[in-house]
């Protein structure tokens, strides 16, 4: 991992190393997603889906909706953009002067939002929550005196909320590292996150009854201690180019009022998404369990794209946004289309994948403990749902980038709200008019998501006419013929491998997955080759160039 700062008269050595920075990025957030895989396998050992798990889900996805709109998504961006921009014009006092003016007043606001989200918890689970699966009584002598689990939820909300301020702090980190030309330590600050909340998570695990605490206790601060550290180790790499904290403080600043201004479309896109995922949320507390098997499937889903969206999201914006500076119209529909063409290349069999191997995927992962079969086969109903929208929530990444290139941040937002009343009619209609389970709330995701990408990309195909081509139809068919073929050989390699080893043992289920994987991934790249796709070819291109 390079931390060498780069200075702003050196963006053009930037520039060229966006491929080295995206390959950086992309295998961090590959270990963050295996780590936290890793961290669903411990939540699910100790914790069963009814009470514990859905409990520790439920109380942990409110701070982390908060966390999404102030910090990751569009604080992030803006301050990265507006910090830039005042270190170019008016060098780096003025930029470090920003840069402590932006904590200081994040961390006042945010410190605010928590004191009054710790108040007003039993409220907020009281709305987010209303499902009967959250009125179940306990029996507060086995429970550490509480009485019901939505009791136990609000405890463990109010326990997690200041999880909002260190991980804003940890985004502001990066934000600041990434424009010095620093992607190594941000990358891999996620990945303290989750080392740090599985260890102090599973001691206190145990520690906590020894306190008469609910083990609960023990993963909620956890996942506090997991935030002050992804906050932490960034803070070395911030002296090293030149921050230093001083009390600053104003809020008519107009760089300051600038990143407001520049959150707002961000935020908006970002509180359609968490509206969605807080609108399954409330529809699976109508039931027993469905909150955990949702949330982790939803996880696996999101392992496939942090590897790829990512990488390609990365080095995709940049390239555009320069054809369209330099009016390279034609240039920027090829990088367009053929950064498109790539994620299709790898979300499509991704999708095939994780649909045929849902089940033992999930039984590799999430097995064992207090998660029994139950847990791993509803885990993999919803897993198999979700994955249709794999190509949808891959593809608007490059999407969204496309219109970013031509400075528009508002059509995204716009649109990523419209999707809301979709999603939530689609919810109402599965589990009240038609009385379906969780599965129906994962493919309402699904279709919403890919609707998404689907108005927005005909949106840009009028900005930016030529998109649709010939050759971008054509790759596509190939990409189809050869992910069904991937698909069924992958099939019979389960099948078979279960018929000859079983899947009681850690090696029978290992096997399960690895084998077929291997066959489906020799047959999709054979396929590919003798289909002569272009997206193969362009990365076997890539390849023999670097040889």
């Amino acid at each position: 991992m390079s931390d060498r700062p780069v200075s702003p008269a050196d963006r053009g050595p930037v520039r060229k190393s966006f491929a080295r920075s995206a390959g950086v990025v992309s295998i961090a957030v590959m270990g963050s997603r295996v780590l936290g895989l890793v961290r669903e396998k411990v939540i699910a050992y100790y914790f069963a889906s009814g009470i514990g798990g859905d409990a520790i889900y439920a109380a942990f996805r409110i701070p982390n909706l908060l966390r999404d709109l102030f910090a990751e998504g569009a604080m992030s961006k803006a301050f990265i953009t507006t910090f830039t921009d005042t270190e170019v014009k008016d060098g780096p006092e003025a930029a470090w002067q920003l840069a402590n003016r932006t904590l200081n007043l994040l961390g006042l606001v945010l410190a605010a939002i928590t004191c009054a989200g710790m108040l007003l918890a039993p409220a907020i689970v009281d709305v987010m929550l209303a499902g009967k699966g959250f009125d179940i009584a306990l029996d507060p002598a086995l429970h550490y005196g509480f009485s019901s689990k939505r009791d136990l939820t609000v405890y463990l909300t109010q326990l997690m909320f200041p999880f909002l301020i260190l991980v804003s702090f940890a985004a502001i980190a990066m934000g600041l590292l990434n424009a010095k030309g620093i992607f190594g330590i941000p990358a891999w600050a996620s990945s303290f996150f989750n080392v740090t909340a599985l260890v102090v998570g599973v001691a206190g695990y145990y520690l906590a009854p020894e306190l008469n605490l609910h083990p609960t206790t023990g993963m909620a601060l956890g996942f506090l201690a997991g935030g002050a550290m992804q906050f932490l180790v960034q803070i070395p790499s911030m002296y090293r180019v030149g921050f230093r904290w001083r009390p600053l403080l104003s809020f008519r600043d107009p760089r300051v009022r600038q990143i407001v201004r520049l959150m707002a479309p961000a935020m908006l896109g970002a509180a359609a998404l968490q509206v969605n995922i807080f609108a399954n949320a409330y529809f699976a507390s109508y039931g027993e369990g469905w909150l955990t098997w949702i949330t982790r499937a939803f996880r696996l889903l999101h392992l496939p794209i942090g590897v790829f969206g990512v990488a390609i999201s990365t080095v995709a914006l940049p390239n555009l946004a320069r054809h369209i500076a330099a009016g390279e119209i034609e240039q920027y529909r090829a990088a367009f289309t053929r950064a498109l063409g790539l994620v299709f290349f790898l979300a499509l069999p991704s999708t095939a994948g994780l649909m045929v191997l849902a089940e033992p995927i999930c039984r590799l992962i999430f097995e064992g403990g207090a998660a029994g079969n139950t847990d791993t086969v509803q885990t993999a109903h919803a897993l198999f749902f979700y994955a249709f929208g794999l190509c949808g929530y891959s593809a608007i990444k490059i999407t969204t980038d496309g219109f970013y290139a031509f400075q528009d941040t508002k059509t995204p937002a716009v649109v990523s709200v419209a999707t809301i009343a979709l999603n939530i009619s689609l919810n109402y209609l599965f589990i009240f008019h038609f009385g379906l389970d969780h599965r129906s709330l994962a493919l309402s995701t699904a279709i919403t998501i890919t609707l998404n990408f689907a108005v927005l990309f005909f949106m840009l195909q009028r900005k930016a006419t030529g998109l649709v081509s010939r050759a971008l139809v054509l790759s596509l068919a190939k990409i189809l013929v050869g992910t069904l073929l991937m698909a069924l050989a992958a099939y019979w390699a389960l099948q078979q491998t279960q018929a000859y080893w079983g899947d009681a043992s850690l090696l029978a289920q290992s096997l399960a997955v690895l084998l077929p994987i291997i066959v489906a991934l020799v047959v999709f790249g054979v396929a590919a080759w003798l289909l002569r796709v272009d997206a193969l070819l362009l990365i076997l291109g890539k390849v023999r160039r670097k040889r």
